[in-house]
C-alpha cells in the first residue's frame, strides 16, 4: 500500500515539474545584473538623501550659533620694571622733563591757568579732624577750637595765592595760653590753622605764589587806622614738611588816641607744604599779643606730624 501511494506521488509531482520550464542561464544573468543594478542605484539615492539632510542640518547649526570667529591675536606684553626697581619717593624724587615734577603732571608754562585740571584719584577731597594738630595740655587753653569759614591768610594787596589749584580747605580757629599760666588767665595768642589740599603737583605753585604775594605787598593800609600801615617781609625758613613760607606781619603799637605808642605787634605765618597738601598756621593774637617764635616753631611741627599721620 504504501508503495502505491509512494508512486502516485512521484508522478503527480514529475508532471507538475514537467509543465514549468526552467530558464536559460542568459535569462538567469540578464535577471541578477537587473537585480543588482536596482540595488545599487537604491543605495546610491540613500547615501545622497543622508548627504542632503546632513548638509541642511549643519547650515541651521551655523546660522544659530553666536559668531565665535578668532579676535586679533594678544599682543605680546613688553617687559616691566625689574624686581629689584624700588619705587621712587614722590617727596624725594628727581623731577621729570616733562613735568619738571615726579608724577604724571601734565606740562605747563609757570603762572598760567590751572582750572581745567582734575584732582587725581589719590587726591583727598575732605579733610578729617585728625588731620588738625592737638595742642599740648599745658597749652590748652579750655575753649577747645571752632571750625569756621573766613580768610586764612593776611591780606596781600588783593592777592589770593593758590586758589586757581585748589582742591578742598577746612579751617579752624585755636586760643592757646601760654605754658605755667594760672587757670584765670587770658590766653596768649589765637591760630587761625587752615589745611588745603591741591591738584596733583601744583602745591608748589600755590607756595611759590604766596611768596610772590608777600614780596608783591610790603606794605598795606590798617582799615580802621588812617594813616598807619602794616609792614610785611618773608624770612628765612628751612626743616619743615617738603617745603615752606614764613613771613611776617609788624604794625605799630597805639596808644588811645590811636597814636604811635613805640614798638611793634609782630604776628608769624607759616605755610608748610607736604604732597599736594599745604597747611597754614597763622598767629593773630590775642589783645595785642606777639607772637612767640618758639611756641609758633613748636605748633608749627605738630602741625606738619598730624598732617603726614592723616596721610599716612
Amino acid at each position: 500500500m504504501m508503495s502505491r501511494d509512494l508512486n502516485r506521488l512521484y508522478r503527480a509531482l514529475a508532471a507538475d515539474t514537467d509543465e514549468r520550464v526552467l530558464p536559460t542561464p542568459d535569462r538567469v544573468r540578464r535577471r541578477a545584473d537587473r537585480r543588482a543594478r536596482q540595488r545599487a542605484a537604491f543605495g546610491a539615492l540613500t547615501v545622497a538623501v543622508l548627504v542632503a539632510g546632513t548638509a541642511a542640518g549643519t547650515r541651521w547649526v551655523l546660522a544659530a550659533a553666536p559668531d565665535r570667529s578668532p579676535g586679533p591675536p594678544a599682543a605680546t606684553p613688553t617687559a616691566g620694571p625689574t624686581a629689584t626697581s624700588a619705587p621712587s619717593d614722590p617727596a624725594t624724587a628727581s623731577p621729570t622733563p616733562s613735568t619738571g615734577r615726579t608724577g604724571a603732571v601734565p606740562s605747563r608754562t609757570p603762572g598760567a591757568p590751572t582750572t581745567g585740571a582734575r584732582p587725581s584719584a589719590a587726591t583727598p577731597t575732605t579733610i578729617p579732624d585728625r588731620a588738625f594738630f592737638r595742642l599740648p595740655a599745658a597749652n590748652d587753653a579750655g575753649t577747645g577750637n571752632e571750625f569756621t569759614p573766613g580768610p586764612v591768610l593776611p591780606a596781600l594787596c588783593g592777592a589770593t595765592p593758590g586758589e586757581a589749584q585748589l582742591v578742598t580747605r577746612r579751617a579752624r580757629s585755636l586760643p592757646f595760653r601760654r605754658a605755667g599760666a594760672a587757670a584765670d588767665e587770658v590766653p596768649a595768642g589765637s591760630y587761625r590753622h587752615s589745611i588745603a589740599v591741591y591738584r596733583t603737583g601744583l602745591a608748589d605753585d600755590a607756595l611759590r605764589e604766596l611768596r610772590q604775594a608777600v614780596a608783591d605787598c610790603p606794605t598795606r593800609p590798617v582799615p580802621d587806622a588812617p594813616g598807619v600801615t602794616v609792614r610785611q617781609r618773608l624770612l628765612p625758613d628751612t626743616g619743615y614738611g617738603d617745603e615752606s613760607v614764613l613771613f611776617e606781619t609788624r604794625t605799630p603799637y597805639r596808644d588811645a588816641n590811636g597814636d604811635p605808642s613805640g614798638g611793634d605787634e609782630v604776628h608769624l605765618v607759616r605755610a608748610i607744604r607736604s604732597g599736594d597738601v599745604v597747611t597754614v598756621l597763622w598767629e593773630q593774637g590775642w589783645e595785642s599779643t606777639s607772637t612767640e617764635r618758639v611756641q609758633f616753631d613748636a605748633d608749627s611741627r605738630r602741625a606738619v606730624e598730624a598732617v603726614r599721620r592723616w596721610l599716612a
